[in-house]
């Protein structure tokens, strides 16, 4: 033996940062269902549309993300939700089901709110 030992399982599982704070508007009116051990689950889709700078250019930016609501709270707030309302989402990303491809995610929401109507 070198006395030479890997570091501590603790210290190797270092947490990182997943967090994500988008808006946009639903796509589709909100699916909801109940999970087997009866956690409301609600599903939509957001669209995002902005201009971000990148690289010193102005850039018109656009894409879907899948949204995940779980919990009677969430499911509560999401339920007044129709097509067109804007929202902004706060959460983290994950991968969409244990069987789904790796590179499929979607964003598993902590909160909902809506987007005050700037007309």
């Amino acid at each position: 033996m070198n006395g030479r030992r890997g570091p501590a399982p603790e210290a190797a599982a270092t947490p990182g940062v997943n967090t994500l704070s988008i808006t946009g508007t639903l796509v589709e009116p909100p699916q909801q269902r109940t999970t087997p051990a009866g956690i409301p689950i609600t599903r939509f889709v957001l669209q995002h549309r902005s201009e971000q700078r990148e690289a010193g250019q102005r850039r018109q930016v656009e894409c879907r993300l899948r949204v995940v609501a779980a919990g009677s709270p969430l499911a509560e707030r999401c339920a007044g939700l129709r097509q067109g309302e804007a929202v902004q989402v706060h959460g983290f990303l994950a991968r969409a089901g244990y069987r789904a491809p790796e590179l499929k995610t979607e964003l598993h929401a902590l909160a909902v709110e809506p987007v005050p109507n700037e007309r």
